[in-house]
């Protein structure tokens, strides 16, 4: 694997860490918060505390939103931040919450079955073994036997909030070349004023102040950072394998968890531990290469000139601007980056 492609890979984990987080430290905050207004200052937070750190950011390091991305951003917007989590809260009230925790677990797999089969994404046989180490191992440390495993037709409504995310990813990819802070904040700002509006509609008691300060914050690392990191790595990893890493989620969840609340870990959590970190390390030294063509092509995104595909001109560091690259056939290591993103005609 090319040594750059580690650096997404450690976004991508490092977003799996940031969102785990968010389960054990919610848990804490429920008690003085309704699920509702929960939700909306989670993502009010992310999209704040991002848009906040839009302003400290160096012009023309990465290419703005335009209009014809603008069908992405909404689409993302529509599908995984007001969708997906309104369809989620309607199918909790009709489903246990251990079949829940274990069904939403297919979102991985509807982000990879959807990358794969609408925007023809190339998934090799070592990546498909990871994706489904990493989802097993998600299983096991959603299952509680304890509580009893039901199904119920709500469940049939969790599957579905988890294919509105896997699109949320897709679509969120297509766009993953302009400036993320930008698409974040944007994500965070419209879901979040939706589920407030939400939340105010139904009556939900107004939290505290500080409850609402601790909410935010806890939205900013959570969802805004983490976020950030995974367009980061769908950059260079594209949405499937970007989405495996993430799905290691749970398990930085668990051992929040763990220190949180004094949990003494399960067998199963020990098998899910060793499945996740044998598909990261599928992943991290996956080889793709095979003789391949890149059409002609005029885009934008950041980049730097020190990348053998961007030698145009002689700027330093990192920057944007719309540049051309010609028709070229040659045969590298490569994964399913902006510049990546074709079938395998070649190879067969």
């Amino acid at each position: 694997m090319r040594s750059q492609n580690i650096g997404y890979i450690l976004q991508a984990l490092l977003a799996a860490v940031f969102f785990g987080a968010s389960a054990p430290v919610s848990k804490l905050l429920l008690g003085d918060i309704a699920p509702v207004f929960l939700a909306s200052f989670l993502y009010l937070g992310s999209g704040t505390g991002i848009a906040l750190t839009r302003l400290t950011q160096r012009k023309g390091t990465e290419a703005g939103i335009q209009r014809a991305d603008v069908k992405w951003l909404a689409g993302a917007i529509l599908s995984g931040g007001i969708l997906a989590p309104i369809l989620l809260m309607v199918s909790l009230q009709h489903t246990p919450a251990s079949t829940a925790s274990l069904l939403l677990n297919f979102e991985g797999v509807g982000t990879t079955v959807i990358a794969l089969f609408f925007f023809r994404e190339s998934i090799s046989r070592r990546a498909w073994t990871a994706i489904l180490l990493i989802t097993l191992a998600s299983i096991f440390l959603s299952t509680d036997f304890s509580s009893g495993f039901g199904f119920s037709p709500g469940a049939l409504g969790v599957l579905f909030a988890c294919v509105l995310w896997g699109a949320d990813n897709n679509l969120t990819r297509n766009i993953s070349g302009r400036d993320p802070l930008v698409i974040v904040a944007w994500k965070g700002l419209v879901a979040g004023s939706f589920s407030f509006l939400l939340a105010w509609a139904l009556g939900n008691p107004f939290p505290s102040a500080t409850t609402i300060l601790s909410t935010m914050a806890l939205g900013f690392l959570s969802y805004g950072l983490s976020t950030l990191l995974f367009i980061r790595s769908m950059r260079g990893l594209g949405a499937a394998r970007t989405s495996a890493l993430y799905g290691t989620a749970p398990l930085a969840g668990v051992l929040l968890s763990i220190v949180i609340f004094g949990e003494i870990p399960s067998v199963l959590f020990i098998a899910a531990a060793i499945l996740m970190i044998g598909g990261a390390l599928l992943l991290i030294n996956e080889s793709h290469s095979h003789a391949h063509i890149h059409t002609a092509v005029i885009h934008e995104h950041s980049h730097s000139h020190r990348d053998p595909m961007h030698e145009h001109d002689e700027a330093n560091g990192i920057h944007s601007h719309v540049h051309e690259h010609p028709e070229e056939k040659h045969e590298h290591d490569h994964m399913p980056d902006i510049h990546h993103r074709h079938g395998h005609e070649e190879e067969r």
